[in-house]
């Protein structure tokens, strides 16, 4: 008796491995943060500007 083969059973199953390797490598790519010190972040930037009023406001309010 000869052998069948499941064609499009085998390209799934080797699809759904390479999607499986796919996505772990895509994980690994995104870097780690670890130990932010954002105290040190805030200072790089120094202080957020202060929303001032918009102009149409300020004429509206004299």
């Amino acid at each position: 008796m000869g052998v069948t083969r499941l064609k499009r059973k085998d390209r799934k199953n080797k699809a759904r491995a390479n999607n499986k390797v796919a996505k772990i490598k895509q994980l690994l790519l995104t870097p780690v943060i670890k130990n932010v010190d954002v105290d040190a972040l805030k200072e790089q930037f120094g202080e957020a500007p202060k929303k001032s009023k918009p102009a149409a406001e300020e004429t509206a309010a004299e």
